[in-house]
């Protein structure tokens, strides 16, 4: 009897301290044991390939939240952890909405607060995360505050990318590449290393633009390109094949397979040579967009929980074709 009251007291000593290992790692951002951050590191561009800590290609594959000004509930921990786990994302975008009402232009703590949410929750899972600028307009003091403060919290995670430009409406690329020469510098005085990424003129289309006068004298750059797959054909594939042979890196920080309007019918077809061609270039993708409003490109029904544990009978067809789509290419 007494050795087995000794067995029972070591066995629940063994699990306290088993627990409190984990909740310390996931405190001090260590990575989970093979979680995508802890099989790949920290992230570099090396040529026009995103690629990780051993120079091998890597490609990231995974889903972008909605506007944190509008969709909130979905800024935490446990829907980054279903996302994860149960999508398979091996990174997830937060999109600070910058614009619209109570962006984080009127209300900077509680966009902070959700944004914080969401990073945390993706070092806690081992997975990597856009901290997108969610904006059409140009904006610079705020988003050299912004990334200032982001790049002091978080320069030693391998989890971060900074997405520094949502889409750019109708500026020029002088005006956006030197709008992104301003704030890759503010990151640069912090974090030396991790990735950034810059959008183009004419929400991320003009990577020709880009070609013919990229950012000198920094690395680990990329630029974004957004495609919604009923809309953006062949064409902008092309243009984005011309501008990867002059040697400008991409990476698909928004895409759909509905028009550029958010809405109308799923084109499966262009949605599947969208998805053929990212693959066969080895480009990082981020579907969008996890929300529930009433339109296409919102993957979930308004009664979904905030916190995940979505099944089929909680997805949009969007949401279903998006959830396949990232596991049959992280598995």
């Amino acid at each position: 009897m007494k050795h087995t009251q000794k067995f029972i007291r070591f066995l629940l000593l063994f699990l306290m301290i088993s627990s409190a290992t984990v909740v310390c790692k996931a405190a001090s951002g260590i990575a989970p044991k093979n979680s995508p951050v802890a099989l790949n590191g920290k992230l570099q561009v090396i040529g026009t390939q995103l690629s990780n800590e051993k120079g091998a290609p890597i490609v990231l594959r995974g889903t972008s939240l909605g506007w944190h000004n509008l969709w909130p509930r979905f800024y935490n921990k446990k829907a980054v952890a279903w996302l994860a786990s149960d999508w398979k994302c091996n990174v997830i975008r937060a999109a600070m909405g910058v614009g619209l009402d109570d962006s984080y232009l009127e209300n900077p703590e509680y966009a902070l607060k959700c944004m914080t949410n969401v990073i945390d929750g993706a070092i806690e899972q081992g997975i990597y995360v856009l901290i997108d600028f969610h904006s059409h307009k140009l904006h610079t003091t705020e988003a050299k505050t912004f990334f200032a403060q982001m790049a002091a919290k978080y320069k030693n995670k391998p989890n971060v990318i900074y997405e520094i430009w949502n889409e750019p409406d109708y500026y020029s690329w002088k005006v956006v590449k030197n709008y992104a020469e301003e704030v890759i510098s503010t990151i640069r005085a912090i974090d030396k290393n991790n990735v950034i990424l810059v959008g183009s003129p004419h929400w991320d289309q003009d990577v020709d633009s880009v070609a013919g006068d990229p950012i000198v004298g920094q690395t680990n750059i990329m630029y974004t390109m957004h495609f919604y797959a009923g809309t953006h054909k062949k064409w902008l594939r092309d243009r984005t094949d011309a501008a990867i042979a002059k040697g400008i890196p991409i990476f698909v920080s928004e895409c759909a397979g509905m028009e550029a309007s958010g809405d109308g019918p799923v084109n499966q077809t262009e949605w599947k040579a969208f998805l053929d061609w990212m693959e066969a270039g080895k480009l990082s993708w981020i579907v969008w967009s996890v929300s529930d409003k009433n339109e296409t490109c919102s993957m979930l029904l308004p009664r979904a929980s905030a916190e995940g544990n979505w099944d089929d009978g909680l997805l949009k067809s969007w949401g279903k074709v998006s959830r396949n789509s990232i596991r049959e290419g992280n598995k």
